[in-house]
């Protein structure tokens, strides 16, 4: 068995409007070739409370944007979520409530869910970060593997994604420190909180403190 990497897994919930994409998916990999059309579908059919902000490119209620963030079409952005100077959406971005994109932070093909947070120096590319995700500054989250070949999930048992490009998959309330770089296809459990400078690989557990990329241990054992 495969635990801790399906959907169910990693996200307690969804916003309303992306239920039928994720309820679609057994893996959250799986939703990322279907993310373009999805997006073209709700700009057509629009969400309640949200609107155009230019064409392509949905927004909700309280959003704030600075002059210097760059938003390229289609773009999702929830509610009360704050773009800070210099934030890049590169299109096909679905960004939740509340969240934080900030200075130099680049975003590609990829999923927020709500109160997120990646505010300094950070590259999301075809991912899926989990409510109250956070990224400490400079983390990335790699999506493309030197060789061009397919990335593969290193779980218990590696599943073949099928795709070049795969980022990372983030459970909720999963925090990453500083300078972090999650190779193509790692997947981080919800609570689990990362150490600075890890460079990360494979599959990390829910609720566990990941020291360096060997060293994993549950959050109840940590030293104080």
């Amino acid at each position: 068995m495969n635990n801790g990497i399906r959907i169910s897994d990693l996200y307690d919930s969804v916003p309303a409007y992306l239920t039928a994409l994720f309820e679609s998916a057994e893996y959250p990999w799986q939703v990322l070739p279907r993310l373009k059309s999805f997006i073209s579908l709700l700009l057509e059919c629009g969400i309640e409370g949200y609107s155009l902000l230019k064409e392509g490119v949905l927004v909700g209620k309280n959003v704030s944007i600075a002059p210097t963030a760059t938003i390229e079409a289609p773009a999702i952005i929830g509610e009360g979520t704050e773009l800070r100077p210099g934030a890049y959406l590169r299109g096909n971005v679905i960004v939740g409530k509340g969240c934080v994109i900030g200075n130099a932070t680049e975003l590609k093909h990829c999923i927020l869910l709500d109160s997120v947070q990646v505010p300094h120096y950070n590259y999301v590319g075809d991912s899926v970060l989990g409510n109250r995700a956070h990224m400490g500054a400079g983390a990335i989250c790699s999506n493309l593997k030197s060789d061009g070949t397919n990335v593969v999930i290193r779980a218990e048992q590696p599943l073949d994604t099928g795709l070049r490009k795969v980022g990372s998959f983030l459970g909720d309330h999963a925090d990453i420190g500083c300078g972090c770089v999650l190779n193509p296809g790692t997947v981080v459990g919800g609570q689990t909180s990362v150490y600075p400078l890890t460079a990360l690989r494979g599959v990390y557990p829910s609720h566990a403190i990941v020291k360096d990329a060997r060293t994993v241990v549950p959050k109840e054992e940590r030293e104080i």
